[in-house]
């Protein structure tokens, strides 16, 4: 677990597939942004800036990442699928970055050689300097 509030959580995956992975998700079930409220707008702008900052502050350099929010499809299966972020970034070290293996990149059989606690822990380190 990274940050918690009353409508949303961040947290690292338990099978992360990049050094750097991060999941926010909101405590109930919304397809998309359309079904959010107002007060879970509000407090996602604030932890959404939060963990970007914690990235950023990880390394003395600002950190590459992708942010891709996956939303339910507009006309179907909107009960199925639940709206959610994941930060990515293929930053491994101040001046190393993740090559996909072969498995990886043909296959999609992800090697995480970084334990989701010590991920979690090192992305901790990164929000309270930010």
């Amino acid at each position: 677990m990274l940050l918690s509030g009353e409508h949303w959580t961040a947290f690292v995956p338990f099978a992360a597939r990049w050094p750097l992975e991060v999941h926010l998700l909101p405590h109930r079930h919304v397809p998309d942004f359309a079904e959010t409220s107002v007060d879970e707008r509000d407090e996602l702008a604030g932890l959404y800036l939060r963990l970007l900052r914690g990235i950023d502050a990880l390394y003395p350099t600002p950190t590459p990442y992708i942010a891709a929010w996956h939303q339910a499809p507009v006309h179907s299966h909107r009960d199925q699928v639940r709206l959610m972020l994941q930060i990515t970034s293929p930053r491994r070290a101040a001046d190393k970055l993740k090559y996909l293996a072969g498995s990886e990149a043909a296959m999609g059989a992800w090697i995480g050689d970084v334990p989701p606690e010590r991920a979690a822990e090192f992305l901790r380190e990164g929000i309270s300097r930010a």
